[in-house]
C-alpha cells in the first residue's frame, strides 16, 4: 500500500504539532495557588530558594482580596502574601523571612479599607514576653507567651503619611529588659 504525498504531509504536520503542544505543556511552569494550607506550602516550595525548606503555617488572615500567611520557614519567622484573582484563586506575590530570628515584626500591605497593622511572628525559641514601641508618639504595648510559635496582630493608630516607630523595648517573662 502506497501512501500519497498529501497523507505524508498531513501525518508529519500532525506529529510536529503534537510535539510542539507537548513541549509547551511540559515546559510551562505550574502555578500553585494559596487556596488552603497544603497549596500554600506547594506555592512557597515553587519559589526559587524555598524549594527544600520546612514550612509551618501559623495563621492565615484574609482581608478583601489579600491573604497574609504567617509562617515559619526552617523555624525562622516570616510571612507570604497572596492576592485573589478573578477566578477566586490566591496567587503568591510576596514572601519575607527573617532567617535566624525568633521574634520578627512585619508590616504587610493588606488593603486601604482596614487600619494598618503590625504582624509579629514568633517561634518556639522566643524569649520575649512583652514589647513596647512608640508609633507616631503613641505607646503601644503587647504581651506574648514565650517559647510558643504564634502570629500576633497589633492594630496601629491612624496616620496620615505613614507610621514612625521609635523606642522599641523588649521584656522577658520575669519583667527584665532584654537587649536588642
Amino acid at each position: 500500500m502506497k501512501i500519497s504525498n498529501r497523507v505524508k504531509v498531513v501525518l508529519i504536520g500532525g506529529i510536529f504539532l503534537l510535539v510542539i503542544i507537548a513541549v509547551f505543556i511540559f515546559n510551562t511552569p505550574k502555578t500553585f495557588y494559596g487556596n488552603d494550607e497544603k497549596s500554600i506550602i506547594k506555592a512557597i516550595h515553587s519559589i526559587p530558594g524555598y524549594e527544600k525548606d520546612s514550612i509551618s503555617i501559623l495563621a492565615i488572615n484574609d482581608v478583601d482580596d489579600s491573604r497574609v500567611v504567617g509562617l515559619l520557614v526552617d523555624e525562622s519567622p516570616g510571612y507570604a502574601q497572596f492576592t485573589r484573582n478573578k477566578k477566586g484563586n490566591y496567587k503568591w506575590h510576596f514572601i519575607e523571612v527573617r532567617r535566624g530570628e525568633s521574634f520578627s515584626t512585619f508590616l504587610p500591605d493588606m488593603t486601604d479599607k482596614v487600619k494598618r497593622s503590625m504582624m509579629i511572628v514568633t517561634n518556639d525559641k522566643n524569649e520575649i514576653a512583652k514589647m513596647e514601641v512608640r508609633v507616631n508618639g503613641e505607646l503601644i504595648q503587647q504581651t506574648f507567651n514565650p517559647k510558643i510559635a504564634k502570629v500576633t496582630w497589633i492594630e496601629l493608630p491612624e496616620s496620615i503619611g505613614g507610621h514612625r516607630f521609635d523606642d522599641y523595648k523588649y521584656y522577658g517573662k520575669d519583667g527584665e529588659l532584654l537587649e536588642g
